[in-house]
């Protein structure tokens, strides 16, 4: 039974966003810096208008609340067909595995509808949650790179991990709908 969908951010969900951002900081922190203020929200709103971006709110079926956000950033046509992962969720549907099957949605789209071959999602090692929700989606590690990315001001060492279009079963798979 399918309990979350997708649907594009739109300037009128920015109260909800980073009220939502607000109540999950405990969560979220030091693992990724959502906006905490409208300009914020306005700035990512911007930023995903940009080809080279996507971003997908995963709400939940039974009431459209926003449960979580997942994004495809930096994403590479031509010989590459790729895109980078990125995601957080909202603290209080923690546990439900409503980001499993946005996210499986999301990995979906990019395969099915996209036509991408490579994604690519970069988790900080301590971060349980995030490796958990990957690996079980079927993304493989492929490496370590310290000091990769500047989360919350600080350069902070990330596990990389993947997935081929080829090696993906379906959301219909990984969700059990």
């Amino acid at each position: 039974m399918t309990k979350v969908y997708l649907r594009c951010p739109e300037r009128r969900d920015g109260k909800e966003f980073v009220a939502a951002t607000k109540a999950s900081e405990a969560m979220h922190r030091p693992w990724v810096f959502p906006a905490q203020e409208l300009r914020g929200y306005y700035d990512y709103l911007e930023r995903i208008q940009d080809s080279r971006q996507e971003g997908f709110f995963v709400c939940r079926v039974s009431d459209d609340r926003i449960v979580g956000v997942v994004n495809l950033n930096e994403i590479v046509r031509g010989a590459f067909q790729s895109a980078y992962v990125g995601y957080w969720g909202v603290a209080e549907f923690a546990g439900q595995g409503l980001m499993k099957e946005g996210l499986a949605r999301v990995v979906d789209r990019a395969f099915k509808v996209m036509a991408l071959h490579r994604l690519e999602a970069n988790v900080q090692p301590g971060n349980q949650a995030s490796i958990g929700l990957v690996s079980g989606l079927g993304f493989r590690k492929e490496g370590f790179s310290p000091k990769y990315l500047s989360i919350g001001g600080e350069w902070r060492d990330h596990e990389r991990w993947a997935i081929l279009r080829e090696e993906w079963g379906g959301v219909d798979e990984v969700v059990g709908g």
